[in-house]
């Protein structure tokens, strides 16, 4: 931030011009038949040694008065805070764009609709007045856009690997074991048969644990849908509060939270 701050003082237009014009008086002075000629005035000394650090040392000046200046740091900010903006504008279309690889037709209109209500709030916001509260409205509800589309994408990969999951498989298995150790005699091919059958059935409850979940999550991403649809009815009317922001601030800490749950449970998938 500070270093883009010193980058947009140093290329400030007035201070680039103006340090042109220095440059361009240096040089006049670093040749002696320069003024002379111009102005047809008697030879005067090399300048040059001292008139480009002296043209140097009055554009860092300007640069300094710059970067001191309550309107130059007002219209930096100003501009950093609609980049940040455009930045997230971006990572929604980028993210989009890759979570249809993994949506169905159901979830795909679903999310086309949410970007059809990101865009009407993105441009509500560039044409409209751009107060503090809006812009960090627009700011969260573009922040709650990202949290859906991670938890969308997560959320049907998830679920098509656990639809992928065939537990008949381990129930017929768990009950041939049991059948087995009712004829075991062996202690230890018996204490065997126990383990595997117990390992089974954590793997089909973890499984209708993760569908229940799924299912909370699918209710979750109908919430946020229809809050930011709600949102950018509201941003579009200008009727901004704190209230709003404290939602949004609230919708956006529980997306990410459960996101992070259905990347940690992807992560470590269980295997049949």
């Amino acid at each position: 931030m500070k270093y883009r701050l010193f980058a947009s003082a140093l290329f400030k237009f007035r201070n680039v011009a103006l340090f042109l014009v220095f440059l361009g008086i240096a040089y006049l002075l670093s040749d002696p038949t320069a003024f002379p000629a111009m102005f047809r005035f008697p030879p005067v000394p090399d300048m040059g040694l001292f008139a480009y650090p002296a043209a140097v040392v009055l554009y860092l000046a300007l640069v300094g008065q710059s970067l001191l200046n309550k309107d130059f740091h007002e219209k930096f900010n100003r501009k950093q805070k609609i980049r940040h903006i455009q930045d997230l504008n971006y990572s929604c279309l980028k993210l989009a764009n890759e979570a249809k690889k993994y949506t169905n037709a159901t979830y795909l209109t679903r999310l086309r609709r949410v970007m059809e209500d990101k865009g009407d709030i993105v441009n509500s916001f560039f044409k409209g007045e751009q107060g503090f509260l809006k812009e960090k409205i627009v700011e969260q509800t573009l922040n709650l856009v990202v949290a859906y589309i991670k938890l969308l994408t997560n959320f049907c990969i998830r679920s098509r690997e656990l639809a992928g999951m065939d537990v008949s498989q381990l129930a017929n298995r768990i009950n041939a074991n049991k059948r087995k150790l009712d004829f075991t005699k062996d202690p230890i091919a018996a204490d065997d048969l126990r383990k595997v059958i117990e390992m089974d059935e954590r793997i089909i409850e973890r499984s209708r644990e993760e569908k229940r979940e799924l299912e909370r999550t699918a209710t979750k991403l109908e919430y946020m849908e229809s809050t930011i649809n709600m949102f950018k009815t509201q941003v579009i009317s200008s009727i901004e509060s704190e209230e709003m922001l404290e939602k949004l601030e609230t919708a956006v800490n529980e997306a990410t939270a459960l996101d992070s749950v259905i990347e940690d449970r992807r992560r470590n998938r269980m295997r049949m």
